[in-house]
């Protein structure tokens, strides 16, 4: 077998045959995708969900804090949350 018997054995394969000659089918940009890509406006979006997560986790990273500044207040007092029950 020499080399150029391989190539052709390596690129005649049931897909490739399928497919030659055809173009892929590609799916045409809706309305509001070419004008978010056009302006670049989907990255000014990306841009501002970015930003509301990361204002989500710092409101956490806060609360979490008060939380365990408030459970350290009533262990100092003697005091736990189980009980009012």
């Amino acid at each position: 077998m020499n080399i150029q018997d391989a190539q052709d054995a390596s690129q005649a394969t049931a897909y490739d045959s399928l497919w030659a000659g055809s173009e892929v089918p590609t799916q045409a940009l809706s309305e509001m995708e070419q004008v978010m890509l056009s302006n670049d406006k989907l990255y000014v979006v990306l841009a501002v969900v970015l930003i509301i997560w990361i204002g989500i986790v710092i409101l956490l990273l806060r609360n979490d804090a008060r939380l365990k500044s408030v459970e350290r207040t009533m262990e100092e007092q003697g005091t736990s949350f189980d009980d009012g029950l």
